[in-house]
């Protein structure tokens, strides 16, 4: 497995999944506890939270994936107050030191995160207290958790939304290899999964390259809808302070800013956008697998995969299983459900926030990690499998997918298409009865059935001319592909440089 494929490959104890270590009966709601008083909503209660009601509600084991994000928005948050005066220079510089300290301290995988503590925002803002004193509490200023959360989940996404387009593009740069060192290769097209057309093997890889083009397209959509700043929002209302919004939309890159409060601390559009892209996405690798799939079976023998991307049976010597397309296809189901979820869980909320709004995150990163990880070993399974040429040229040989050609013939003869269509008909049932294939015809036999066939039938209906003769644009002809090949080429070299 490669370098990239590692990457996004997440073991059971690094997925998005809450800790459930506490038994119910050791979690007693008792009176105030030390450290009660200390959180940083705890001036209003008297009593300490419940063990297991922390773990309930906690989000830390999964949003800490976002800590770069959370320092990243809180120094610019902290460089803004100081340019507006509501906290000095000498804090802001304080704040902006300790948190670059504190990003340290988790890259070196040195900092322990606490339930206790929720979230990153307070674990971070915890930290960054106990480091340099009062300063730390000044950060939070102006600012409400539901605005930070939200800050740190656009800036998140758009970043994210970059790596998905990327592994989009080198999936991409796989099918046209693919596509370019197999140019001339003929293979059966299929409708309703029976043998419909003879077409280049090309052509067929190039649709994919174009829904993948749609899908690059629709993640374009996504980013330019997270690259909007809520900061200053507040909790629902803005805020009492001269904030600066379009200081920090500077300092963090952002194009827009929300023009509504309410909706700064509300919207998850951006997040249904992603998961809706990342589900046509993997529609699209689930009908690629289920190809691939059918080709490395004995019956099709088309293609055979790499054996570093199959497993062996336990049972059975001789199988060769295609387990990362049939995973692939089984994991689209799972990103189809994320989105269902968070359509469900955002269908009837309230404005503005509600901590209902805290599942947005696990579905979203669980479908991120999926994507990211099926892009990867799908380029791997594209680059290492091996076209069987000679499998499939037999297969457009021995069949009747060049019956359409056949007609096609009888109509440039100037016969009516649907009398041509009915004759190519009578031809393949004759065939049919005769246990033979339309190439095997002599020229007495297509006499038979019109006068107007001539010595020229025989390369008419050769796999060849069949393809070359499809030369409207867009279509499977050797020069159209051409064409198509050209074109991807530009389109991966345009948005490569863009992205």
């Amino acid at each position: 497995m490669s370098s990239d494929a590692q990457n996004y490959e997440t073991s059971n104890a690094q997925r998005c999944v809450p800790a459930r270590n506490q038994s119910p009966n050791s979690n007693k709601v008792g009176a105030r506890q030390p450290g009660q008083a200390s959180r940083l909503w705890g001036g209003r209660f008297e009593k300490s939270t419940d063990e297991m009601i922390n773990e309930f509600q906690a989000s830390i084991n999964f949003d800490k994936r976002m800590y770069r994000e959370d320092i990243q928005g809180s120094i610019a948050h902290a460089k803004m107050l100081a340019a507006q005066k509501i906290i000095s220079e000498e804090d802001s510089e304080k704040i902006c030191a300790g948190l670059e300290k504190i990003l340290e301290q988790i890259d070196a995988g040195k900092f322990n995160f606490s339930v206790a503590l929720e979230d990153i925002h307070m674990n971070i803002e915890k930290a960054l207290t106990d480091s340099i004193g009062a300063a730390g509490g000044r950060l939070h200023t102006a600012r409400s958790r539901n605005d930070q959360v939200a800050l740190d989940t656009h800036l998140y996404m758009r970043r994210q939304v970059r790596e998905v387009q990327k592994l989009i593009l080198n999936l991409q740069k796989e099918l046209v290899k693919a596509a370019e060192k197999n140019s001339d290769v003929i293979f059966p097209g299929y409708t309703h999964l029976q043998r419909a057309q003879p077409i280049l093997f090309a052509h067929h890889l190039l649709a994919y390259f174009s829904m993948l083009q749609r899908d690059f397209d629709r993640f374009e959509g996504v980013h330019a809808r997270a690259d909007i700043m809520p900061l200053g929002a507040g909790a629902l209302a803005g805020t009492t302070f001269p904030i600066d919004r379009n200081f920090v939309a500077r300092e963090l890159n952002f194009s827009e800013i929300y023009s509504n409060s309410l909706d700064a601390v509300s919207d998850r559009d951006y997040l249904l956008e992603f998961l809706s892209a990342a589900s046509i996405l993997m529609v699209h690798l689930s009908r690629f697998s289920e190809e691939i799939i059918l080709w490395c079976s004995r019956e099709f023998s088309f293609i055979e995969l790499d054996d570093a991307h199959c497993t062996g049976s336990s049972m059975m010597p001789q199988k060769k299983n295609p387990d990362v397309p049939e995973l692939v296809r089984g994991k689209a189901g799972r990103v189809f459900g994320h989105l269902t979820a968070l359509l469900t869980t955002v269908k009837a909320l309230p404005l503005a926030y509600n901590k209902d709004l805290q599942e947005d995150k696990e579905g979203v990163f669980d479908a991120l990690d999926t994507v990211k990880f099926s892009l990867a070993v799908f380029a791997q399974i594209v680059a290492g499998m091996k076209i069987r040429k000679e499998n499939m040229r037999r297969a457009v040989e021995e069949d009747f997918s060049n019956a359409t050609d056949l007609a096609d013939y009888l109509v440039k003869k100037n016969l009516p298409f649907r009398q041509a269509h009915e004759v190519a008909g009578k031809l393949v049932h004759f065939c049919i009865e005769k246990n033979i294939y339309l190439k095997d015809l002599t020229l007495d036999e297509f006499k038979i059935f019109s006068p107007l066939f001539e010595a020229d039938i025989h390369d008419a209906i050769l796999p060849e001319t069949c393809v070359a003769a499809r030369n409207s644009q867009g279509g499977t002809s050797f020069q159209q592909v051409a064409i198509q090949i050209a074109a991807a080429k530009d389109w991966i070299k345009n948005h490569g440089n863009n992205n």
